[in-house]
């Protein structure tokens, strides 16, 4: 009698057990994401769609994924012609929990969106149709931004040429089609701090950049912030793997060493008026850091990411940053 008892009271406890879990998948399946749109209305000004076009070319880079790139050059440079169209894929042969695809950002398709879609989709990552989106696209960072200067993006991209083109549909594997659900959140914009104070100023253009999340090492797809701008993180090219090198002010493993006028220069070489990027051999190596984007940047905003980043802790770590294809 007694076993029959514990019995019972053992067997409701695993069926309660299986009726919550069953209920929780439910709710996240078809009650998330649930991010409440704002009441966002942009207007579009000369004004707003230049600092637009500046930010999402070089700041914010969002023509970086938005386009398509030619990997046969280093750095992958965006293919004239196809600002917007999206297309670039992110998939399992580059460690991706499943297929994730870059949409059309052009008024095509966009044409039917409104403000308030758009800003939700760009700072709080859910989409139109209420389809979470894979932080790829670094949201977690654009959320904290400037409402001003999401404005001037949603103002740009409104006014960039029609780009007719359907890329598929991502296609997250399980369980990431589940967890990614989770992960939209509601904006936490701040206001953006004058560019008279290089350190806060430089500090709010590297999460407008995303520098974080290429520049650290991650685990699980999740970067280690004990180890933030150390570097290490791997990317697979077509010909070789490429390691984010650590960009604290380590004197010997980092930028400690280089100087504000070099770190300027290292991105200004890559100007596409200046720069000839010639097709990669097999081994050669390639780069998923856009240079040619972001050496459109401000000299005074390098100058600024430049003074933040000095004014980290400094962490040793070696990293090769190249390993070729045997």
């Amino acid at each position: 009698m007694k076993k029959s008892k514990w019995a019972w009271i053992l067997g409701g406890l695993l069926a309660a057990l299986v009726l919550i879990v069953i209920a929780v998948m439910l709710y996240i399946r078809f009650g998330l994401p649930d991010v409440q749109l704002q009441t966002v209305s942009v207007q579009s000004t000369p004004e707003r769609i230049a600092r637009g076009q500046y930010l999402a070319n070089h700041v914010t880079v969002c023509m970086d994924c938005h386009s398509t790139r030619d990997w046969e050059k280093f750095s992958g440079p965006p293919v004239a012609g196809t600002l917007g169209k999206g297309g670039e894929v992110f998939d399992q042969k580059l460690g991706f929990p499943g297929a994730f695809s870059a949409p059309n950002i052009t008024p095509f398709n966009l044409v039917n969106w409104t403000d308030a879609e758009i800003y939700r989709a760009i700072t709080s990552g859910e989409s139109r149709n209420g389809r979470a989106l894979f932080p790829i696209m670094p949201y977690f960072a654009y959320g904290t931004l400037d409402n001003e200067d999401i404005y001037s993006i949603i103002a740009y991209i409104r006014s960039i040429p029609v780009i007719r083109s359907t890329p598929p549909a991502s296609d997250p594997a399980f369980p990431m089609n589940l967890v990614v659900r989770t992960f939209p959140r509601k904006a936490r914009p701040s206001t953006k701090p004058s560019s008279d104070d290089s350190i806060k100023y430089g500090e709010y253009l590297v999460r407008a950049a995303a520098c974080i999340e290429c520049h650290t090492t991650a685990e699980h797809g999740q970067i280690v912030k004990s180890l933030a701008f150390a570097g290490g993180r791997e990317f697979i090219m077509p010909s070789g793997v490429l390691t984010s090198p650590n960009i604290t002010p380590d004197p010997e493993t980092g930028l400690g060493k280089m100087s504000r006028e070099n770190f300027i220069k290292r991105f200004k070489g890559y100007d596409p008026l200046v720069y000839n990027a010639g097709k990669l051999g097999r081994n050669d190596m390639a780069s998923i850091m856009p240079w040619t984007m972001y050496a459109g940047m401000d000299a005074k905003d390098l100058g600024a990411i430049y003074a933040y980043l000095h004014s980290l802790p400094a962490k040793k770590n070696v990293v090769v940053k190249w390993k070729p294809l045997q």
